[in-house]
């Protein structure tokens, strides 16, 4: 594996009975990247994640992951990877120092006691330091969760949807955190839903019915998609997108707050569809595709799956 890789794996399968959860996947992730992993639930994410901390193993496939096997040494993989799960796991009737203290000692932590003084202090968790982690809002759950996946100095993270249902400022603190760890060499696989966090993410990945679908940075992703976009804006915009939608050449119409989003693959057959409705009182403009118009895309002409 190249030194500057943290990830290099290629055809990861993994089977539940006559389900293919996740399908000879392919994926390099660089050191000190944030590498945003996307899809739709139930689209393979969290069982490719399981795979890569070595708590799943594949049932094909090959590569490392931090220089060690994927198939026959996951338990160095383990020591060495930090798994944020999608829902809280830690003690509820324990306070946050007890629960670190805790993950502390099933890692085996030197000087466990000033490692955890010190997470506690880094991630900003002085003053609630003996607040049960039960009374703690989501947003403070989440900074428990991520020290607690960090108290053993891991060079990767493994992060799954960690901001869901929190709110939106909790949300930009997380990701100044992230941004700031990243700078200081640490690699991180995210699977988020949200735009404005895969916006951030040097690289994506776009999984949908355990196939990988896109793969690169955002405007790369953008640009593999071949997506031509109108906005829209003028009254009635959920009947004009009814309307829309069966028109050739149309392959989404999507309401983005007060304006309509318009796409198609073939330029000049999305033209030919929306001509009759380039009228008043709807005023159109030619924009780029954002990031949400391709995954849409992508959401749209993927075969249906559900994996766990």
């Amino acid at each position: 594996m190249p030194k500057d890789l943290s990830i290099d794996v290629s055809g990861m399968t993994k089977r539940f009975g006559q389900l293919t959860a996740v399908d000879h996947i392919d994926l390099q992730v660089r050191r000190g990247e944030i590498h945003g992993f996307l899809g739709p639930n139930g689209s393979g994410k969290t069982t490719f994640i399981r795979m890569l901390c070595g708590l799943l193993r594949p049932d094909e496939g090959e590569g490392v992951c931090l220089g060690h096997n994927v198939i026959t040494d996951s338990e160095s993989i383990k020591r060495q990877v930090g798994y944020m799960t999608q829902r809280f796991s830690f003690y509820e009737d324990l306070s946050i120092v007890e629960n670190l203290d805790f993950v502390a000692r099933m890692y085996g932590v030197k000087n466990r006691r000033q490692v955890v003084a010190q997470s506690i202090d880094n991630l900003g968790l002085s003053k609630r330091r003996n607040q049960l982690a039960g009374q703690l809002s989501g947003g403070w759950k989440q900074r428990l969760a991520l020290a607690a996946c960090m108290i053993h100095d891991p060079k990767l993270l493994l992060l799954d949807e960690p901001t869901a249902g929190v709110d939106p400022k909790a949300r930009r603190e997380f990701w100044d955190q992230i941004h700031l760890l990243a700078s200081r060499g640490l690699t991180f696989l995210i699977a988020t839903h949200y735009m404005d966090e895969a916006e951030q993410c040097h690289r994506l990945a776009y999984i949908s019915g355990g196939k990988l679908l896109a793969h690169g940075a955002v405007e790369e992703v953008i640009g593999a998609a071949h997506l031509t976009t109108w906005s829209v804006s003028g009254p009635d915009l959920a009947a004009l997108a009814t309307r829309l939608r069966e028109r050739p050449g149309v392959t989404q119409a999507a309401a983005f707050g007060t304006i309509l989003h318009v796409s198609g693959v073939d330029a000049g057959a999305l033209e030919q569809g929306i001509a009759p409705f380039r009228k008043p009182p709807h005023e159109w403009r030619q924009v780029e595709p954002s990031l949400e118009d391709v995954f849409i895309q992508l959401m749209d002409q993927a075969p249906s799956n559900s994996s766990p």
